[in-house]
């Protein structure tokens, strides 16, 4: 099992602090540094900025929103990126959700799994540098009846092949996931349940394109805090969990709640929720489970965060990539360097 750390969100005026932890993570071995985009910063511009400041460790997007970018800017993207990083890119991608695609990008959120197959079939042409044509769905290049003519990249990627990765939550998606990509982005992930609620959907979508999950990268971002108090540290991550299963998406539409009740916590998802949307985000980080938070992350001395990470290679996972807690720059690397330290005392490195 690899390590690699996920940066978050640019432009929350903390980017010369991530710049930091990327080059610190670089110089300790970590394999990946991955970069998110909402509706702030985008993950492209953040990608190049470290990868012309790093050396080793790859840079991958986590993700790259579908609804932004046609499949071929995305295509002409990754191979840019490829190509200036010295082939350290990888291609993350995922269909955000319907609050985003639809009011900042004005993009119906209608049939995601379809357009996100249709979506790599085209990075895919695109990426081999064939002449580029498409009929589907949701997309027709050239379009019909126009000048447009299939036109083929003009860039040379480093690799052949850049590894492809799709954030995935649902059973469906999972599936989809392991069909058609080389590597799932996970979130929420607990490796007392990963078989129902993750391996289980990626190894039927892997057997359906006639693979295994050898050679399939399964990446869960993991909150690490480091300390002694154990109460202490979970506490500090019950916003977080409370927003997502709470407050992320819609009453009938969150993807993190519907997790956390296959997880079996089918009446804590549903209080947390009722709490969050109503405005009382305070009692509705008050009412997650400890056992929750405890299985979604990395907390305590290193010894139980090496007994933890343990548990994470067992149940499949092949890069484990952190996300340190912390307020402070020297919070946020002290977590880095136990988080390698954790690594080798579990031996699963």
């Amino acid at each position: 099992m690899r390590l690699g750390i996920n940066l978050g969100y640019w432009g929350a005026g903390m980017d010369a602090d991530n710049l930091a932890v990327a080059k610190e993570a670089d110089r300790l071995g970590y394999s990946v540094c991955w970069a998110a985009e909402a509706y702030g910063s985008d993950a492209a511009t953040v990608l190049a900025w470290v990868a012309a400041q790093t050396e080793r460790i790859d840079v991958g997007s986590a993700i790259f929103q579908i609804p932004a970018r046609t499949p071929a800017m995305t295509a002409m993207t990754a191979a840019t990126l490829d190509t200036l990083s010295g082939g350290r890119f990888r291609l993350g991608l995922g269909v955000s959700g319907p609050q985003v695609s639809e009011g900042w990008y004005g993009v119906r959120f209608d049939k995601p799994l379809a357009r996100t197959r249709e979506y790599v079939e085209i990075i895919r042409k695109a990426m081999s540098r064939e002449r580029l044509t498409h009929t589907g769905e949701h997309w027709t290049l050239p379009l019909p009846d126009g000048p447009g003519k299939p036109l083929k990249l003009t860039v040379h990627p480093v690799r052949e092949h850049i590894p492809l990765y799709i954030a995935a939550i649902g059973p469906k998606n999972l599936e989809q996931t392991g069909e058609i990509a080389d590597g799932a982005l996970l979130i929420f992930f607990s490796p007392e349940h990963a078989e129902e609620t993750t391996l289980g959907a990626l190894r039927a979508g892997r057997e359906k394109a006639g693979k295994t999950l050898e050679g399939f990268d399964v990446v869960p971002t993991v909150p690490l805090a480091v300390g002694d108090d154990v109460d202490a540290l979970a506490d500090t991550f019950r916003p977080y969990t409370a927003l997502y299963v709470g407050g992320m998406g819609s009453r009938k539409q969150n993807f993190y709640n519907k997790l956390a009740q296959r997880m079996g916590y089918e009446k804590e998802a549903a209080e947390i929720q009722d709490k969050y949307l109503s405005g009382d985000k305070e009692g509705a980080a008050a009412a997650v489970p400890r056992r929750l938070i405890d299985s979604t992350t990395l907390l305590g001395p290193v010894d139980r965060i090496a007994d933890r990470m343990r548990a994470y290679a067992e149940a499949g996972v092949t890069t484990l990539s952190l996300t340190p807690a912390g307020f402070t720059l020297e919070e946020r690397i002290a977590a880095l360097r136990s988080g390698v330290e954790a690594l080798e005392r579990s031996g699963v490195a």
